[in-house]
């Protein structure tokens, strides 16, 4: 009799588990912390991938400046405008293959003026940079030269790259930013979302030189960006 109720003790003490207000307790615990750790993760993986899209656009842009000055990419049009002056790109964009090969991996479209031409770096491999995809890249070039508007005189390359969903204006129908004097527009890494999509990610500007045809005048004043200073260069 005695060792029953041992064996029915036993196999009630094996049946004890969680009530359903511990249940409940145990999952409001749980939510708690996820709502407090949710934004910390939000906010790590949006740097993350923002981080990775401005590097992958810096290489797109080191791609483009390394091919004009191999001249395996024509030269983008040289012009006497300022660089802080060119316009920022229309909101329209051609670049499908046919148009790449055409020319020569330059969109046919958008181009409001003649101071610069678009780029296409096609980051998917399908053959075109449309406006539906956020890893294909448009690269915004122009050249200046105060002297001459002839490539192989030298002249100072600036390019702006953006994201080709930029050009989507279903998304957001505002115009493209660039950098000017007065505010720096280009992407942040650090970002809680999905970055300012009308912002370029990156803009740089560098020399192009042709050896045998660049003189040091034109070239010391480009580095100077003014036509004062040409006593400077002589």
């Amino acid at each position: 009799m005695f060792k029953r109720q041992l064996q029915q003790l036993h196999s009630q003490k094996n049946q004890a588990g969680f009530t359903i207000i511990e249940s409940l307790v145990a999952v409001i615990v749980l939510g708690i912390l996820m709502t407090a750790i949710a934004p910390t993760i939000v906010l790590s993986t949006a740097t993350r991938v923002q981080s990775r899209r401005i590097e992958l656009a810096t290489l797109a842009a080191r791609g483009y400046i390394d091919g004009v000055s191999s001249g395996n990419i024509p030269a983008p049009p040289i012009s006497k405008t300022k660089t802080n002056d060119v316009k920022v790109p229309g909101t329209s964009l051609s670049c499908n293959n046919k148009d790449l090969k055409k020319n020569k991996g330059y969109c046919s479209s958008p181009k409001d003026d003649s101071s610069y031409r678009v780029y296409c770096v096609d980051g998917t491999a399908d053959g075109e940079c449309t406006k539906e995809e956020s890893k294909d890249f448009i690269v915004q070039a122009f050249g200046y030269n105060e002297f001459s508007t002839t490539a192989s005189s030298g002249y100072k390359l600036s390019v702006r790259v953006y994201r080709a969903d930029a050009f989507d204006t279903s998304k957001d129908s505002s115009p493209l930013e660039k950098s000017d004097e007065k505010k720096k527009a280009t992407q942040s890494a650090f970002t809680g979302g999905l970055g300012k999509r009308k912002a370029p990610l990156v803009e740089i500007t560098t020399e192009i030189t042709a050896t045998g045809e660049t003189t040091f005048k034109s070239y010391c004043s480009r580095l100077n960006n003014s036509s004062n200073t040409n006593s400077d260069c002589d």
